[in-house]
């Protein structure tokens, strides 16, 4: 029987090369490459992070979704939500004729805001009704749920699955949580495709548990809840989106494992899995500690890799600093908070269309914020611009902006 489930590549590297190169390709950022990372143009001084944009896991996703349109040329071809989270990637394919298949809409909310009166109602499952076996369906970098897996394979159309690497191996540390009786508490957004499917890994082990937490504040109303503390109401309210139906707070939180979203602050979730180990040797005891507390750092290197980069850059004096990607992006939405925390002017913009040069604004996203707003005069006397970008940017991107900020500047990039 022929295969319908592919996870590597079908060896058409080189008829796309020359389509990827078109739609990606910056001479711009290769320039800058070669100078250092460095670009000078009249008084401005760009430092660009030396690592950014696209990392191995995005690259091999979008090359294999370029691959599939190009091996099944005359099936259908849909995509389960997105490829990766940058606006630009996902229209290229839309033009290359993809479907994308969504869940029901979101409401907007702040990240964080999980209140009992802005819960995120369950927005139901992917609709994969009208597909049929003679479709070819891609499967994002982030993956899918197991039921969601499942249900695409009953159809028994080709399915080619791009899930990255590095999110493989927290699933695979997840199952093994719910396979030895831990509950696995995840750093992470529990609306994010990619915490949804990390989550549906505790289904492979009955009574497989998970709760998902945003940042310390919440981490720390679990905490105190281990320690004795808190109002077990308040907390099924907070959480209601955040764990499966039926979580126990009395029962599930006895033995817990850490894991997280790939594409959070690395410092932030190291912080969170030491405050959960110490309530819980607050409650058990050091001696017990290892029957109650698991803990592994499953940030992917490329995401490490970007954070630190941005640390490095700031090592020198910066005047600003623009962090470019999809809004949606959790790995773009770190760097950004990652740099303010550092004391720099930050701002995040999906790419060079957010700056407008005659009317001297630029359209950004705020850190922590899931809305834009409008500066004007942003550049001022600026001279010194640190640039990166999150992992899902492709490069032209990247160079777009920095040829966008030097002509508001009334500069010039050489064509040396």
């Amino acid at each position: 029987m022929e295969s319908t489930y592919f996870r590597r590549g079908f060896g058409l590297k080189a008829a796309i090369e020359g389509q990827l190169s078109t739609d990606y390709h910056s001479a711009i950022v290769e320039s800058m490459r070669s100078q250092g990372n460095r670009l000078t143009a009249g008084r401005l001084s760009f430092r660009l992070a030396q690592e950014f944009g696209f990392c191995y896991g995005v690259d091999r996703a979008v090359d294999y979704a370029y691959e599939t349109r190009a091996k099944f040329p005359d099936r259908r071809l849909f995509l389960v939500g997105e490829i990766i989270h940058n606006p630009h990637v996902n229209a290229n394919l839309a033009r290359m004729g993809v479907t994308f298949l969504h869940r029901a809409e979101v409401p907007s909310l702040a990240e964080g805001a999980f209140a009992a009166d802005t819960q995120v109602s369950n927005p139901g499952e992917f609709d994969f009704s009208g597909l049929t076996a003679d479709d070819a369906v891609i499967i994002p970098a982030f993956g899918v749920t197991m039921r969601d897996f499942q249900r695409l394979r009953d159809v028994g159309c080709v399915v080619v699955d791009t899930t990255c690497g590095s999110v493989l191996n927290v699933w695979k540390r997840v199952e093994s949580y719910a396979r030895d009786g831990f509950t696995s508490v995840i750093h992470g957004k529990h609306y994010h495709e990619e915490t949804k499917a990390t989550a549906s890994q505790v289904s492979r082990h009955a009574g497989g548990k998970y709760l998902i937490v945003f940042d310390m504040a919440e981490a720390r109303l679990v905490c105190d809840w281990i320690e004795g503390r808190g109002d077990v109401q308040q907390l099924e309210a907070r959480f209601a989106s955040a764990g499966p139906a039926g979580f126990d707070f009395e029962r599930d939180l006895e033995r817990i494992g850490v894991a997280n979203q790939t594409t959070m602050l690395s410092g932030e979730s190291l912080a969170i899995a030491a405050e959960f180990r110490k309530s819980l040797t607050t409650r058990f005891g050091e001696d017990r500690i290892a029957e109650h507390f698991r803990s592994f750092d499953t940030i992917c290197s490329a995401t490490q890799e970007r954070q630190d980069a941005v640390v490095k850059l700031l090592e020198e004096p910066i005047d600003l600093m623009l962090v470019i990607g999809g809004y949606n992006s959790s790995n773009t939405c770190a760097l950004a908070a990652l740099a303010e925390s550092h004391g720099v002017r930050t701002y995040h913009i999906e790419d060079a269309e957010n700056i407008d040069v005659a009317a001297a604004t630029i359209r950004h996203q705020p850190v922590r914020t899931k809305h834009e707003v409008t500066e004007h005069g942003w550049l001022g006397s600026a001279t010194r611009i640190g640039v990166t970008a999150g992992a899902s940017t492709p490069n032209n991107k990247i160079g777009e902006t920095v040829v966008r900020v030097t002509e508001t500047a009334g500069e010039q990039i050489n064509a040396s």
